[in-house]
């Protein structure tokens, strides 16, 4: 089914960008735009730019760009269809569908079956649950031994599934969907040896819906209540093109709110563990589900927030174990504290024997920063064999390192030489040993490599009219932002290329701004280039298309091209459009200093951008004299090449003339 127009309209005006990206990373105020770190890539330092004027997102180290709409395809891996939906929810909005054809329904994204299907799978999992016998009696009885209430059942849509051996996979199919799509989400099994006949993977078990950022059920994982020694206790859904078991955590969904509010997240390790948390109103709690913690999911908590507090039981072999582990924590630059339970307690049934207030008191009180925590259990473990302890200075030193900021690894350094009662400068120098084997080792491998390193060109930010490069960007913002590209192509750049950017950035930004009553932007500079053509073909679209539509009295505008239905037009656009710095309020606030913006002084702009282009575009002409000169066979051809060269230096003087350069 296809969405209608109309529908497609309200979504889009009803969508706030800085409401649906802060449902997936924490923003941060900066002037009049919001910055964080990218969700798109790994980065210490934000780059990630949203803009809430223009309703777009820009990052600066990736590149990607986009709208709300893009936003959530690229977040969840979606079609725009999905996306659409996806917003529809948020914001409330009934979707109006129509009918597509057959081709298109073929062409329909498998990841937004597998999500269909993962829903109407949770929703039977649920009626089951509240509305069958065995459901009753099992299911619900079995939460309610946990304590797990009507609501907090509901909030994480918990379900049953009954002792059958295909009774979601009868259902299913009944109502349209293919035992296919039932395999690749996991929920269908195959007997050996066969492709037709199969039975359901979650059967007489209570079911943990998995949801990822947005909401959506992406898996399951089911807990068996009988005692059965020949089935796993818990079982959980397979990889699929929509699960990565090491890119998710458990409970994310329902707890990136309160971990954003607060400034903090506690990590468990089972389902329940959660659950009980929330029960208890901690809400900024996620699980790793029984796996190794992993670098996405550090990642993952780490658009929410710097802190991370990691909950162990008692259990001290698992803990020096997962020890190693935590060092990716350090690594990603996130704050990792410790808190651990007595003997035989886990979050949840320690919330359940003490109450919430209790819980989060004991918190408070048993929590230490991870590189304390590891020194002091390493210590203890060692005694005062001093092999061992030589080790534990070499471990400990080992997480320091990990650390990003040098100010924190200091800080860390000094506290673990008072714990360990060494010289703090030894430590130091341990350290800067191994930082330097890390730091060389990658220098190494580089140096004989070939492959050319990416760059992220930035264009000069003066606003000096000396033309001896590629066009400043005049004023606040940065130059128009190019594709990474490697040094050798960068070279290869020339300079018309770069006035021509500068040229079409000007018409897509301000072609529709009069210079004077009647007269735009638009109707100055295409007056004045008649008869020039672009040599890269996207900015001669461009061109193309405000010359066409100019013909008509037309002059297209910024929001034209923001929304335009190709990619490469619409990302350039919102590179244009989004500045990676902003000016400090302070220069007029507290300086007194008025710095003009480009739309202050769009005559001056317009004035040079058209004879910038022109100057490149005559000593492009000269360089093809030059060339033809080498090939000339006869002295005619040879005085009539140099004349026409003399011509266009003629032209490129006057102009420099004009621009202020000096030609040697």
């Amino acid at each position: 089914m296809r969405i209608n127009p109309e529908t497609v309209e309200r979504i889009k005006q009803a969508a706030d960008i800085v409401e649906v990206v802060g449902d997936f990373v924490s923003l941060k105020k900066k002037g009049a735009n919001y910055s964080a770190c990218c969700p798109f890539h790994n980065e210490k330092s934000p780059s990630f730019n949203v803009n809430p004027v223009r309703q777009i997102f820009k990052c600066f180290g990736c590149g990607a760009a986009g709208d709300a709409i893009k936003f959530v395809m690229d977040i969840d891996g979606i079609g725009y269809g999905e996306a659409l939906r996806y917003l529809a929810n948020k914001y409330q909005i009934e979707v109006q569908d129509e009918e597509v054809t057959d081709e298109e329904a073929m062409r329909q994204n498998v990841r937004e079956s597998l999500y269909l299907i993962l829903n109407f799978a949770k929703n039977f999992y649920q009626q089951l649950l509240t509305q069958t016998d065995e459901g009753q009696s099992i299911g619900v009885s079995y939460f309610r031994e946990r304590g797990f209430t009507n609501d907090i059942q509901k909030k994480f849509e918990l379900g049953y599934s009954t002792d059958t051996w295909d009774a979601l996979t009868k259902e299913a199919l009944s109502k349209g969907y293919t035992a296919d799509i039932l395999l690749k989400a996991g929920l269908l099994i195959h007997k050996e040896g066969s492709q037709t006949v199969g039975y359901d993977r979650f059967r007489g078990r209570v079911i943990f819906p998995i949801h990822n950022v947005a909401g959506k059920v992406i898996a399951f994982g089911a807990r068996i209540l009988k005692t059965d020694k020949s089935q796993p206790k818990y079982l959980n859904s397979p990889e699929t093109e929509v699960y990565h078991k090491s890119d998710i955590l458990y409970g994310i969904f329902q707890a990136k709110n309160a971990i954003r509010q607060l400034e903090a997240c506690y990590l468990v390790e089972g389902y329940t563990d959660v659950i009980s948390l929330h029960q208890a109103g901690i809400e900024n709690v996620v699980a790793s589900s029984g796996t190794s913690l992993t670098t996405e999911q550090i990642r993952l908590i780490g658009r929410f927030t710097p802190n991370i507090t990691i909950l162990y039981d008692g259990d001290m072999a698992g803990i020096k174990a997962a020890l190693r582990g935590l060092d990716l924590v350090l690594e990603e630059g996130l704050n990792v504290s410790v808190v651990l339970f007595p003997d035989g307690e886990d979050p949840d049934s320690y919330v359940r024997r003490v109450g919430a207030e209790a819980f989060k008191e004991y918190l408070k009180k048993a929590s230490r920063d991870f590189i304390t925590f590891k020194t002091e259990t390493l210590l203890q473990d060692a005694g005062n064999d001093p092999f061992r302890l030589a080790a534990v200075i070499g471990e400990v030193v080992n997480s320091i390192i990990k650390i990003p900021d040098a100010i924190k690894r200091q800080v860390f350094f000094h506290r673990t030489s008072e714990m360990m009662k060494v010289d703090e400068q030894m430590l130091i120098s341990e350290g800067n040993k191994l930082l330097r084997k890390l730091h060389t080792q990658p220098k190494l491998q580089e140096r004989g490599s070939s492959k050319p390193s990416n760059l992220s060109p930035q264009g000069p930010q003066d606003i000096s009219f000396i033309d001896d490069g590629p066009p400043a960007d005049l004023f606040a913002g940065d130059s128009p932002a190019v594709p990474s590209e490697t040094e050798e192509e960068l070279a290869q750049c020339s300079k018309l290329f770069y006035q021509e950017e500068a040229f079409i950035r000007l018409l897509v930004l301000y072609g529709a701004n009069e210079l004077e009553p009647t007269i735009s932007v638009c109707a100055y500079v295409l007056g004045e280039i008649q008869g020039i053509d672009f040599q890269d073909p996207v900015f001669q679209h461009l061109l193309t298309l405000f010359r066409e539509n100019y013909s008509r009295e037309i002059v297209l505008k910024t929001d034209y091209f923001q929304n335009h239905h190709e990619s490469e037009i619409r990302d350039l656009t919102i590179s244009w459009l989004t500045s990676k710095y902003e000016l400090s309020s302070l220069w007029t606030e507290k300086f007194e200093i008025y710095v003009p913006s480009e739309l202050d002084v769009l005559d001056k702009s317009s004035f040079i951008n058209i004879l910038r282009l022109k100057k490149a575009f005559i000593e492009e002409k000269m360089k093809i004299c030059m060339e033809n000169l080498k090939k000339a066979t006869t002295e005619e051809q040879e005085n009539a090449i140099l004349n026409e060269y003399k011509f266009y230096k003629g032209i490129s003087m006057a102009a420099a003339k004009e621009l202020g350069s000096v030609i040697g």
